[in-house]
């Protein structure tokens, strides 16, 4: 049988499950250890089988409809409200669980074109910097925006004097990352959001990457600007509950400060037969296992439990930056805040090291702001922190010569 043709017949359970068993391990392995974002490894058994659990249970069930799914309904109710406290999110605050980053960008996108277009902006502006994520731009395609890409300052920072000199009339929203995909960097979240109220509008902080990492950086005494709602003029935040929150993928939360705002997210309808029809996202069904698995590791872990685990997070992460800061021939990047950081090299190609480190097992990813290689660290690192940092110095030393080829996002 063909792979474009539909079967004629019955396939036996085995033979099925061989197959996706043979095409899985064609793949890097999720759980090895050596892929450095995409996924976010803890190493913890138990916790892997409670959400196994959690998913099975929920594999077939639909969030389309809170009506004849009540307590699916309040879970996600349940996670929001989790995470929202988490991020300091005002009493009376709004928001909704998302498949991803990328669609809490989107509904956040549409709120605040909604609100430029309520006081007369047609066509409105997504003010980001130039090492925000692509689902800004993403959005803009979408919904008829234009981004309005903010420079960045020597230390990757978005640039706040050109951010003031780029704000204008047609503006709804200021982007501020905390922290960025590329560097690991935190924008100036006080002055972004200070300069958007300023001015009227929104600021979104993306802490996709961060909302489940800076909070425990804090309790763990390490120096993280403000960049939540309790920073002003912060009006809306996107936080991933499958990045370091370790949830399975499809679970991400959108927060707004003013349950008006909210609103403007849902979509509502009931000029067809079946009555009223309403969706907060992008997507009509939806699957509740990311919202009854994002419930249960935010229960399972606690303040507790991600503290442990952003403790061994840091240790390693301080660990293998001294290694890559020991080594003369590469230089970090800026100063990132946690564990995602890239390097890069005046000495040898960047392209050509992680070509080496490729051959070894290692999937680095690779930036081109500078030419370098990046690393979203996770828990599970800890365990093989000495072969990765022996193998990149040995990747160092002899390089060899690049495979060339496009950049591409992972």
């Amino acid at each position: 049988m063909s792979a474009s043709s539909f079967p004629e017949v019955p396939e036996p359970a085995e033979a099925i499950l061989a197959e996706l068993d043979a095409r899985r391990a064609r793949d890097p392995d999720v759980h090895g250890a050596r892929l450095f974002g995409l996924v976010y490894p803890t190493g913890q058994h138990d916790l892997e089988e409670l959400l196994a659990a959690v998913n099975r249970r929920y594999l077939f069930h639909n969030a389309l409809n809170p009506y004849k799914f009540p307590e699916i309904a309040t879970l996600e109710a349940e996670v929001v409200q989790m995470t929202g406290a988490l991020l300091h999110l005002p009493d009376g605050g709004g928001g909704s669980m998302t498949s991803g980053g990328t669609e809490s960008i989107l509904m956040s996108m549409l709120v605040n074109r909604e609100r430029a277009r309520a006081r007369g902006v047609e066509r409105s502006q997504i003010l980001a910097p130039v090492s925000a994520h692509p689902a800004y731009a993403k959005a803009a395609h979408y919904f008829d925006m234009d981004v309005v890409p903010i420079p960045l300052d020597t230390a990757y920072r978005a640039d706040v004097d050109a951010a003031r000199a780029l704000i204008g009339p047609s503006t709804a929203v200021v982007v501020a990352s905390a922290f960025s995909y590329p560097y690991g960097i935190m924008d100036p979240v006080t002055d972004l959001a200070a300069l958007a109220a300023e001015h009227g509008v929104a600021c979104h902080v993306d802490a996709c990457i961060g909302a489940f990492v800076l909070p425990f950086l804090e309790r763990l005494g390490v120096d993280v600007p403000p960049w939540d709602f309790r920073v002003p003029g912060v009006t809306e935040i996107s936080a991933d509950i499958h990045k370091y929150g370790y949830a399975p993928k499809g679970a991400s939360v959108v927060a707004h400060r003013d349950p008006d705002w909210f609103g403007h997210q849902v979509f509502l309808y009931d000029r067809w037969p079946s009555g009223l029809y309403g969706s907060p996202g992008v997507a009509g069904a939806r699957s509740a296992a990311p919202i009854a698995t994002a419930w249960a590791v935010l229960r399972h872990l606690g303040l507790a439990g991600y503290l442990d685990l952003t403790r061994d997070l840091l240790a390693t992460t301080r660990t293998f930056r001294a290694a890559v800061e020991a080594i003369p021939e590469l230089t970090i990047v800026g100063d990132p805040v946690g564990p995602v950081m890239a390097f890069t090299s005046a000495v040898v190609d960047p392209a050509a090291v992680g070509d080496a480190m490729d051959a070894r097992g290692w999937h680095l990813n690779r930036i081109v702001d500078p030419d370098g290689l990046h690393l979203m660290l996770s828990p599970a690192h800890a365990g093989v922190l000495d072969a990765l940092i022996a193998d990149l110095r040995a990747s160092v030393a002899a390089p060899g010569e690049s495979r060339g080829g496009t950049v591409r996002y992972s």
